[in-house]
């Protein structure tokens, strides 16, 4: 059973995150999107490979299963905590051209604007879809002996 806390977390991120990240489906879905971190990026994702304007800013979304242990956050490493992740979409995103259109709200404003309590909700959401018994486990700790 989730906590108060928790069951905040998963309604927000179902209203707002699982569009680009799959954490709570089945199956392992990859997304393309641009989040807006920057307006101008110094490495353009698949902007990159494909030369086009509209693949600028543009990187994988991955799960987000486990997320507690793969820190630093975003494709270049900019964020050390969950905290830092969410405040960002909760103040930070940018109006970049090539914005995700799930990331566009319908008053123009493409931030998430979350109280304390819904940022708090929705960290320790993120941290519950954290299992680290796999990790931790002697009969996973070498992979070279059967």
């Amino acid at each position: 059973s989730l906590t108060k806390f928790e069951s905040m977390g998963l309604r927000l991120f179902t209203t707002h995150c699982s569009k680009c990240h799959s954490a709570i489906r089945t199956t392992q879905e990859v997304f393309a999107a641009c989040n807006g971190l920057d307006m101008t990026y110094k490495d353009n994702g698949i902007g990159s490979l494909t030369n086009k304007n509209t693949d600028m800013g543009v990187f994988k979304s991955p799960s987000l299963r486990n997320i507690a242990l793969t820190a630093p956050y975003m494709h270049d490493g900019r964020f050390n905590t969950l905290e830092e992740v969410v405040e960002f979409y909760s103040t930070g995103v940018k109006k970049h051209p090539n914005l995700h259109k799930e990331m566009r709200r319908k008053n123009g404003d493409t931030r998430l604007n979350l109280t304390a309590m819904e940022k708090r909700a929705l960290v320790d959401f993120l941290n519950m879809l954290t299992d680290e018994t796999p990790g931790n486990d002697k009969r996973f700790s070498d992979p070279f002996k059967h």
